[in-house]
């Protein structure tokens, strides 16, 4: 290492990179339409009918699978010795070894929810009687009609109601400190996936090292031909995003659309997203680091610790230290422009989710500001004048202790510094708006200023596509290898050969057949045409998760009356 490889006056160490994500919750509106086109894409197969890679919770709430926050039950995560070493809450090998054949620390499928269908053939065959007809759920694992008491949205009827919100983990943890009278109850929106942590404990906890975090952009994934199903793995994980599939015997969870990502493109959650509240960006971090920071003794800085880890992408140390370490420099480019890193770092209003946990997460989340401006409008005050949104932050709705126990171990000073600049925003670009002079002490009284402010605005307010995904394409796909990749496929995969047709080798059933070739040009080719200026008709397969809206692809709408063609496809034969 040269002497002027320093950041901060320490040695820059190991320069790795990471494709990280935040949420803005204030901009999450429960519709649940990122979970419906991930289950579509990743888990709309037998196996998993369960598992949702993508979740919106409700909170407060027990979540899902049911409390899995709670630690002493589930035993995910790190735990600190007193000598100051990590090891998993699961326990040690032995621990681990002596349970490999019955792992008893498991969500049960009561705890996710059982899965249902409903009875449509009864409904809509059922011969004329004089009762009508209905379909009745049956269970997608067993066809037995059942009754639904659970699923994985479930707090969303009762949302911060007390009949289920007082069995919240977080509520327990805070007792007297959150009330569910009427007068006071609140409740927002936590959408969930992987957190493709930077020590993962997931990892750790896996006997046959089939869980791996890639090098080249830290998303952890499972490698299915060492994966032995003994589902360690689920228990090690304290955010229960690992799922056992049944039909397999493999375990399953998100892969952060890696074969979207390696393109450039967003994932499917992301750019599905109706609020626009997600961002998507590479995060430089000093990998030596990782280990002091996830063993820090006092969890409330661990946070901070967290943010320590983080490399500034514009010092020129951390340029030559990650060009040292082989990254490209459109990675270090990418992190320069990242709006993970703004966010995160710059502006310091987006936070992790438990960091108690120690795995170090790299999905974190801007938490909700209450509608307070209204609050304070009704008792005669300016609801947006910046002393009075100031002076309302702990009086808010939802409770900056509860906020402090999802984000940031318990420590309330982070969140409260996040809801002063967040209210800071709105106070600052309302006197832009109504063309008054701009008042520094605004950004001054949050530590920022007004460019900082107009910065952090323009990000969370109204970034454009390229804004909120600044995506690097993987290290060795670029626009000159598009001629030379190949489709991606099973060498054994020959007529009559074992291959990668059916599920687990079975040549009959609803899975058998050859699956359809996952192959990187053909996110190329969907990349160009989503951004391109051509109607998607007549441009190859096209379903309604990659369709851009131009044009009426064939096979995708019914034809319209008076169309010449027959097969649904093409345009009007003439306008309409």
């Amino acid at each position: 290492m040269t002497t002027g490889e320093r950041t901060g006056g320490r040695p820059v160490g190991r320069v790795m990179a990471q494709v990280a994500m935040v949420m803005n919750l204030d901009k999450c509106i429960g519709c649940h339409t990122c979970s419906v086109t991930c289950k579509q894409a990743w888990t709309n197969r037998s196996g998993v009918e369960y598992a949702w890679f993508n979740n919106v919770e409700t909170r407060p709430g027990q979540g899902y699978p049911r409390t899995y926050q709670d630690q002493e039950r589930w035993r995910g995560g790190w735990v600190r010795t007193p000598r100051g070493r990590l090891v998993p809450r699961a326990g040690g090998r032995l621990k681990r070894l002596a349970t490999i054949f019955a792992n008893p620390v498991m969500p049960s499928i009561h705890d996710y929810y059982e899965p249902w269908t409903y009875d449509y053939d009864t409904l809509l065959n059922a011969p004329l009687g004089d009762d009508f007809p209905v379909a009745s759920p049956r269970s997608a694992l067993t066809g037995e009609p059942m009754q639904v008491t659970w699923s994985a949205n479930w707090d969303d009827d009762l949302g911060g109601g007390p009949e289920l919100a007082r069995h919240d983990p977080v509520v327990k943890k805070l007792g007297d400190k959150v009330r569910f009278s009427f007068e006071e109850t609140f409740m927002f929106y936590l959408p969930r996936i992987c957190e493709h942590c930077l020590n993962p404990s997931c990892v750790a906890t896996c006997p046959s090292g089939a869980l791996y975090k890639r090098a080249e952009d830290g998303i952890v994934l499972v490698d299915q031909d060492r994966c032995r199903g003994w589902r360690m793995c689920v228990t090690g994980c304290p955010y229960k995003k690992i799922y056992f599939n049944h039909k397999t015997g493999k375990a399953e969870k998100c892969t952060f659309c890696y074969p979207r990502v390696e393109v450039g493109m967003p994932t499917v959650c992301s750019e599905t997203c109706v609020g626009r509240l997600r961002y998507l960006g590479v995060v430089l971090y000093d990998a030596d680091r990782v280990g002091e920071a996830a063993a820090v003794e006092d969890e409330r800085e661990l946070y901070r610790a967290q943010l320590d880890v983080f490399l500034d992408p514009d010092d020129p140390a951390v340029r030559a230290a990650a060009r040292r370490d082989g990254i490209p420099d459109r990675w270090v480019e990418s992190a320069s422009r990242s709006p993970v890193y703004a966010l995160a770092k710059r502006f310091r209003v987006a936070l992790p989710l438990h960091p108690e946990y120690r795995t170090l997460p790299m999905v974190w989340y801007v938490p909700p500001l209450s509608p307070v401006v209204d609050t304070l409008t009704s008792t005669g005050h300016d609801g947006e004048d910046a002393g009075n949104l100031f002076g309302a932050i702990d009086a808010l709705r939802i409770p900056v202790e509860y906020l402090a126990e999802l984000f940031t171990a318990g420590d309330t000073e982070p969140v409260r510094l996040v809801l002063r600049r967040l209210a800071a925003m709105r106070s600052h670009m309302r006197r832009i708006n109504l063309g008054q002079e701009r008042d520094g002490s605004i950004a001054e009284g949050v530590g920022m200023t007004g460019r900082d402010i107009e910065d952090m605005y323009r990000l969370l307010a109204l970034a454009k596509y390229d804004e909120r995904y600044v995506i690097p394409t993987a290290y060795g796909v670029d626009d000159s290898d598009r001629g030379v990749i190949d489709e991606i496929g099973c060498s054994l995969d020959f007529e009559g050969g074992p291959g990668m047709g059916g599920m687990g080798g079975v040549p009959f059933g609803e899975a058998s057949g050859r699956p359809d070739a996952a192959s990187v040009e053909t996110f190329h080719a969907l990349r160009d045409r989503q951004s391109g200026e051509e109607p998607a008709a007549g441009r190859g397969r096209v379903n309604l998760l990659n369709w851009d809206g131009n044009g009426r692809p064939a096979g995708l709408f019914p034809p319209r009356g008076g169309d010449h063609d027959t097969d649904g496809g093409g345009g009007p034969s003439r306008p309409v």
